[in-house]
């Protein structure tokens, strides 16, 4: 997968939208105001993961802990074709259902979702 390629399954998915908070060459797509996936100005991605996924990938090396987003259980891959494009897009579309989870009813209806 290519940057492209993460950018139609991000917007693909309910309520997800582009930002670029930290200028044009980083892509944030976030949700409800929340992002769940950056690709960087270098072609890497990172994205939101639940905590056993990011033990799970970080210690078994598929994955490095995000820069400045590690804490709060972000996984980096340094080049998105790393990954095949399945396992990639089931962690996008996971990284999206638990920001959405973390989202208040109120934002959830004003999104439909």
């Amino acid at each position: 997968m290519d940057r492209a390629g993460v950018g139609r399954v991000c917007l693909a998915l309910p309520g997800a939208v582009l930002e670029h908070p930290f200028g044009d060459d980083h892509d944030a797509y976030k949700v409800g105001g929340k992002m769940f996936v950056m690709v960087g100005a270098m072609g890497g991605v990172s994205f939101k993961v639940s905590d056993i996924a990011y033990e799970v990938l970080t210690e078994s090396g598929r994955a490095r802990p995000a820069p400045y987003l590690a804490r709060a259980k972000w996984v980096n891959l340094p080049d998105i074709g790393d990954w095949p494009d399945a396992d990639l897009a089931d962690h996008i579309r996971s990284a999206h259902a638990i920001i959405v989870g973390k989202l208040t009813k109120k934002a959830r209806a004003e999104l439909g979702l």
